[in-house]
């Protein structure tokens, strides 16, 4: 649902500036795009994210799995997430790739929202769920 960024809860809000300032640490030197992620964990920390590219291409990792296995690794839990915002350099706000939405689907619970955005201030909100109907499961 595309919504104004003055429709936004504050703290989705910060989350989008979040993966702004993340966006610019990304390391895009072979595809120039840049995406920036910030996902916000149960105790209200953000944790940020940026894509990061391999030449050998294989190796890249998204902006939104970079955020997620940051947040794993520092302790928290799978499914504790809050939100979790994208930014990138598109016509439309950007959505995860079809990786991030597995992942996505993994690690966090079907009902958190996915705030997408773009640098023209264009925003969009869905679910996981919405993202990926019919995620694999084991």
């Amino acid at each position: 649902m595309e919504i104004t960024s003055q429709q936004l809860p504050e703290d989705w809000k910060r989350l989008l500036e979040a993966a702004l300032d993340a966006r610019r640490r990304a390391y895009a030197p072979y595809s120039g795009f840049s995406v920036g992620a910030a996902l916000l964990d149960e105790q209200d920390a953000v944790h940020h994210g940026c894509n990061v590219e391999n030449a050998a291409y294989g190796p890249t990792n998204c902006a939104e799995r970079t955020a997620l296995f940051r947040a794993v690794a520092d302790g928290h839990k799978a499914g504790s997430f809050k939100a979790i915002a994208v930014v990138g350099d598109t016509e439309q706000p950007i959505t995860p790739c079809g990786v991030c939405r597995q992942v996505l689907s993994e690690l966090c619970g079907p009902d958190m929202p996915v705030i997408m955005g773009n640098l023209r201030g264009d925003w969009a909100v869905t679910t996981v769920a919405e993202l990926l109907p019919g995620a694999f499961k084991l």
